[in-house]
């Protein structure tokens, strides 16, 4: 099972030889076989890679993201096709009715507010409450949109009243760095189970690539929250985004067991994919998360 993510933030040389990834700076050589990688984030705009060793990442399913000049995640690189039966999920998932994309939204909703009251402090008693109080009135496809009501105490509750997710701070910047990684990562699972991004459960942005990981990634944003709230930030900067970056190595429950967080997503992923394929509520698999009130 791949679970090392390996980033590069300086000039560098990346070629593939024999299974391994190889990096070459100008002080030294590394290697790491392909089978270990479960992320390879590309930081800098310096660093420059082998046709070769983009085919053989696709082919070994790995999450390579690439940043930009002001090094925040921009892009991803995903196999065209993830499994050889890629053309009859399509088909599938373009079938899928709007009873049970509503039924399975309402549940991922629910796992995110129950995400949410995991992050928040015990202190927080009234929000924590009233956000609790939100479970049982979430609908099928979230019809009463209590997840925008839940997520404005969350937020205000979290980083203070005067705080927005649309202003330009180091908190908006950290939690948007790590919703990236979190994107990328569940992306890679979907394609790699031969499912089509763009056809979302939810989301319906018709300029949206990302449509369907969009939907999959929200049971998973309170880890990236938690980490946010619990970070310096006076700035936002290469140490904060590796803190981030290794919410993917953090450890969870998921199904009575601990697993990371890149093999959880893997799991959250195919077990939703098969609910909605067969229209059984009964196969979701959510991470698992502790809160009393």
């Amino acid at each position: 099972m791949s679970w090392r993510i390996v980033s590069v933030s300086s000039l560098a040389k990346l070629d593939y030889k024999m299974d391994y990834l190889v990096v070459r700076t100008q002080d030294s050589v590394r290697r790491v076989h392909l089978s270990e990688i479960s992320v390879l984030l590309i930081e800098s705009t310096a660093v420059s890679l082998t046709a070769y060793l983009l085919c053989e990442l696709a082919k070994w399913k790995i999450d390579v993201v690439f940043c930009d000049e002001k090094r925040f995640p921009y892009g991803m690189l995903l196999p065209l096709q993830g499994s050889h039966d890629t053309s009859l999920h399509y088909k599938t998932q373009a079938a899928w009715s709007k009873e049970i994309k509503d039924l399975v939204w309402a549940e991922i909703i629910r796992a995110k507010i129950r995400g949410q009251l995991s992050v928040l402090p015990k202190e927080r008693e009234a929000e924590r409450k009233l956000i609790f109080s939100y479970l049982p009135q979430v609908m099928p496809g979230d019809s009463t949109n209590r997840e925008g009501h839940a997520a404005k105490v969350y937020f205000n509750a979290l980083f203070g009243m005067a705080f927005t997710r649309t202003q330009e701070c180091p908190v908006n910047a950290a939690l948007n760095y790590g919703y990236s990684i979190l994107l990328s990562a569940v992306a890679r699972e979907i394609a790699a189970c031969g499912y089509c991004s763009q056809i979302g459960v939810f989301h319906d942005n018709r300029f949206n690539a990302f449509n369907l990981a969009c939907d999959l990634m929200e049971p998973f944003r309170p880890l990236v929250d938690r980490a946010v709230r619990d970070m310096e930030l006076s700035g936002f900067g290469r140490e904060q985004k590796r803190e981030l970056v290794q919410v993917l190595n953090e450890q969870i429950q998921m199904d009575g067991r601990s697993q990371y967080t890149v093999n959880a997503i893997r799991i959250f992923a195919r077990s939703t994919l098969s609910a909605l394929d067969n229209e059984d509520l009964d196969r979701l698999t959510f991470p698992q998360f502790d809160y009393e009130l």
